[in-house]
């Protein structure tokens, strides 16, 4: 069930085109900087994009590079980290730092084999890292991304999407981009605030006429109308 090219590119331009009004300008997404892309990934585990502006800026601030942070102190890091919760997270942050500095001398691996071998990188992190901070037309997938492509294609698929094989194989393609970064950021920019979990807003959708799933809530909504009259 490959997507075909014409459409993948008319996904692209959409998308592109939707995204240079919408664009949510966090302060991670001004730098290709792998450090920070895995910092700020750290930080946005289960934390509101809001929430982790502030503490990003000031973490930065404080540990400007993976250096800095191999040699950090635990209770420090969790002091500038507390108002995110979740303080597993500051072991994360020093181990990782330290594996980087260690065994890549300071400077990130631009494979995911490599990549998966930092401690408390998995999967959809090492390809945000790829896609924004390399280039890398790579597959990544996230709860947000998994959702999207199973409305638009009409899967119908139901628990931890995610890890679908379907989902998977349908990444690989939408991410087959000469720019997977800007479409990475395009495609959770959209999931937020037009194919969001509940309530999608599918009038404002420019992906509208050609997504399965607004197709078939169309035709549910226009066979409840025929069933009333």
């Amino acid at each position: 069930m490959k997507i075909a090219e014409k459409r993948k590119k008319g996904i692209e331009e959409s998308l592109f085109n939707w995204h240079s009004k919408n664009f949510r300008p966090f302060p991670w997404r001004q730098y290709s900087d792998p450090y920070r892309i895995m910092i700020a990934e750290f930080m946005l585990h289960r934390t509101k994009a809001d929430q982790v502006v502030p503490v990003y800026e000031a973490f930065l601030k404080r540990y400007p590079m993976v250096e800095a942070l191999a040699n950090a102190n635990e209770e420090d890091i969790k002091k500038v980290t507390e108002h995110l919760g979740l303080h597993w997270r500051s072991t994360h942050f020093i181990k990782a730092a330290k594996y980087v500095s260690d065994n890549f001398d300071g400077e990130f691996p631009d494979n995911r084999e490599d990549l998966l071998k930092i401690p408390g990188v998995g999967d959809y992190v090492a390809g945000a890292i790829l896609t924004v901070c390399f280039n890398k037309p790579v597959h990544i997938v996230d709860s947000n991304i998994a959702r999207f492509i199973n409305r638009y294609r009409g899967l119908n698929l139901h628990g931890e999407i995610r890890r679908k094989k379907k989902i998977i194989e349908m990444s690989k393609e939408l991410f087959n981009t000469n720019e997977p970064g800007t479409f990475l950021f395009a495609i959770l920019d959209f999931t937020y605030k037009i194919c969001k979990p509940q309530k999608p807003d599918c009038l404002n959708c420019v992906l509208n006429a050609s997504c399965k799933w607004a197709s078939m809530s169309r035709t549910e909504i226009s066979g409840k109308k025929r069933d009333s009259e």
